[in-house]
């Protein structure tokens, strides 16, 4: 216990930077990255939010307190930090553990495919598998299991993003269909305020086109050859069971009513009407492929899996629709 007659320890620089640390004791990015893995797992914090366990997430905070790209941390490992940066590094790591906010919004940041988004509470933090799916399977390049689903992505003329969120889809889409102009809808005013700044930062406006409401109400009887679409679908016990981080997130943004399908019931019925003869339907469901093919068996659905997932993203052609 701390004594009280230390009043000499006002006279020169704080006996400590953080609960727990003397001047000096971390020197390093990387035993900072130790530290903040320590409390992590002490306090049983849960990690879904583009991180997948303590250290990750350690790294990625520290990294982006010090203004470091991830990738940079190995070149930086063994660099000094200064007193300043130590001070700033242990209280993004103090407020997530007290605060228990996805690590995403308490640096406004996250990273898909390597590439930032802006990020704050008005949205879920972006973890869709739909980037690396794009990047595997729709490159017009046949070295990948199971082949290009898009024989040549330069011919892809209009793109439809349901459920835009922060608009990081999209802008993925973007790259990946270079000739593509691309409709982002979502529900949530804010959300689509996320999008936009996000969109603007790439220099976007020109060829992603924000639309509010429900579904493809927004878009009338417009045909799209693709349509990518991460909708909310967390079933009921699984919205009663959400971690304290997810319950930062946007209720919307997750709440797939009762057996989590609900809002993909409603994608599959009209998707076909919204898709050019050549085009298809990249949907993310989550763990709900039983449920979905079991209510939808007269349906070839293409099932495509990456790294981290296994049967949580399907495909459709507008001709099987």
């Amino acid at each position: 216990m701390a004594k009280r007659a230390k009043p000499a320890a006002r006279r020169g620089p704080p006996a400590s930077k953080g609960p727990g640390v003397a001047a000096g004791e971390l020197p390093t990015l990387l035993d900072f990255v130790r530290y903040a893995t320590s409390h992590f797992i002490e306090a049983k914090l849960v990690f879904a939010h583009g991180t997948t366990d303590p250290v990750a997430e350690a790294a990625f905070l520290v990294c982006e307190t010090l203004h470091l790209h991830p990738d940079q941390f190995e070149m930086f490992a063994t660099a000094r930090v200064t007193a300043q940066e130590a001070k700033q590094i242990l209280d993004v790591i103090a407020r997530r553990v007290a605060t228990r906010k996805p690590a995403a919004y308490l640096v406004n940041k996250i990273y898909m495919r390597g590439l930032p988004f802006y990020v704050d509470e008005r949205v879920i933090v972006p973890r869709s598998f739909i980037g690396e799916l794009l990047d595997a399977h729709f490159s017009g390049e046949s070295g990948e299991e199971g082949g290009s689903l898009i024989d040549d992505p330069a011919s892809v003329e209009d793109v439809l993003d349901l459920c835009t969120g922060s608009g990081c889809l999209a802008i993925l889409a973007s790259r990946n269909f270079p000739n593509a102009r691309i409709d982002a809808v979502d529900i949530s005013a804010d959300a689509l305020e996320v999008a936009q700044r996000n969109i603007a930062e790439y220099g976007l406006e020109d060829r992603v086109t924000l639309h509010r409401g429900d579904l493809f109400g927004p878009i009338g009887n417009k045909r799209y050859d693709l349509i990518i679409t991460n909708p909310p679908y967390v079933d009921a016990r699984g919205m009663a069971e959400l971690p304290r981080e997810c319950r930062a997130e946007p209720k919307l943004a997750f709440d797939g009513g009762a057996d989590g399908l609900a809002i993909v019931r409603r994608i599959l019925k009209e998707a076909g009407r919204h898709l050019t003869p050549r085009g298809g339907l990249l949907c993310e469901i989550g763990r709900g492929r039983e449920l979905l093919q079991a209510a939808f068996p007269q349906l070839p659905l293409l099932w495509l899996d990456t790294e981290e997932s296994d049967g949580e993203v399907f495909w459709i052609g507008a001709t099987d629709l």
